[in-house]
Parts: C-alpha cells; sequence; structure tokens
C-alpha cells in the first residue's frame, strides 16, 4: 500500500511539473504609427478604355498585344516618408499567362482566360530627382530593378546608387498599362465579350 501511494505521488509530481513547463506563451504585438500619410491618384480616374476589337483582327495561335496606353500615377506624402505601392487584380485567377507581372482580363464563360494586362513603371520623379522602380517580393527585406508592378509584390523607386527606397514627399510616374489577348483559338468569341481588367493600388507604408 505504501508503495501505490508513493507511486501515485510520483506520478502527480510529474505531471504537475509538465503542466507548469508549458502553461504560459509570450505574445508580441508590434508596429509603427507613422505621422505621414500619402495618397494616391491616377489620371483620368484610372480608366483605361480600349474600345471594340474585331475578333478577327485576334491572332489565332499566339496572343494579340494591344495598343499601350498611358496613365500618370501620383503619390503625395505630407512629408518625405518611405513607402511602395502594392498592386491586388481584382480579376485573380483570370490571366492568361502564369506570371507575377500579368492581372487578369476577366474570363469567357465563366472559364476561358481572356488574357491579361501588365503595368509598367517608367520614369519615376520623386521630389524633382529622377527615380527608377525597384520590387519586393518578401514584403520589404530585398529588393531587385523591375520596371513591373506585380502580383504578391510592392513597389518602391530607388537612386541609382542603391537598390534600397528612398523616402519621397512626391511622387510623379508614367504608368503604361500594356494589355493583351489570349490566342483566339482558346476563346468563344460568338458574342460581345467585355475586356474586364481591374486592379487597385495600395500605398503602403515601409
Amino acid at each position: 500500500m505504501k508503495t501505490l501511494n508513493a507511486l501515485f505521488t510520483t506520478l502527480l509530481l510529474t505531471g504537475a511539473g509538465s503542466a507548469i513547463a508549458a502553461s504560459s506563451v509570450d505574445l508580441t504585438v508590434r508596429g509603427l504609427i507613422t505621422p505621414s500619410a500619402c495618397e494616391p491618384t491616377l489620371s483620368g480616374g484610372g480608366n483605361v478604355e480600349i474600345g471594340k476589337i474585331s475578333a478577327k483582327d485576334l491572332k489565332a495561335d499566339e496572343m494579340t498585344r494591344l495598343a499601350e496606353q498611358t496613365l500618370q500615377l501620383a503619390v503625395t506624402c505630407d512629408a518625405a516618408t518611405l513607402m511602395a505601392i502594392e498592386p491586388k487584380d481584382n480579376r485573380a485567377g483570370s490571366a492568361s499567362e502564369v506570371d507575377d507581372s500579368a492581372f487578369g482580363l476577366g474570363l469567357v464563360n465563366s472559364s476561358e482566360k481572356l488574357g491579361f494586362f501588365q503595368m509598367i513603371v517608367q520614369s519615376p520623379v520623386g521630389d524633382g530627382t529622377e527615380l527608377g522602380p525597384i520590387v519586393s517580393r518578401d514584403g520589404g527585406l530585398t529588393w531587385t530593378r523591375l520596371i513591373f508592378l506585380i502580383n504578391n509584390g510592392i513597389t518602391s523607386v530607388a537612386n541609382t546608387t542603391t537598390i534600397a527606397p528612398v523616402p519621397v514627399q512626391s511622387l510623379v510616374t508614367d504608368l503604361i498599362i500594356a494589355p493583351f489577348i489570349a490566342p483566339a483559338s482558346s476563346l468563344t468569341l460568338t458574342e460581345e465579350v467585355p475586356i474586364d481588367g481591374s486592379a487597385t493600388l495600395t500605398v503602403k507604408y515601409l
């Protein structure tokens, strides 16, 4: 009987030790409130009107590149700020090319991918200085020079000597919209099909 009691006590102590070891865990919440605010704007209200394209003018077995159009993207901040642009494809899953620079143009018959468009950052100027676009795919940990806005990435600007974001108060850049239509042989074009691309550009503070 004494042996049983001793064993029972040992088990209780062992269980209590395990419970104490795992009884707490730390949670840390961090962030930064910036005194500056930045507002992005697009010329023309951000609308790109392609117009009507005849199905007969589309290439049957390869992509058709439509005419590029240029908007002006401006970002105005209260003070010089480290920031980036994050695009979101509002027609995600409809791009006919698998590429992080391809944004969808919608679907035909709910399943056929109509095409895609690219957004090209050209000749950015920050506070009167010519800069170059840079892209990060890991939330700003590393950067590379790239002219395209990309899915799952952010785009900032850098000077010619470093590949790292520089703070700007006023940024103005041409944003070239380059649309492509998928091969006509892969699409059902017996009726009018809307070209329906949409993306949201959001300022991210670094």
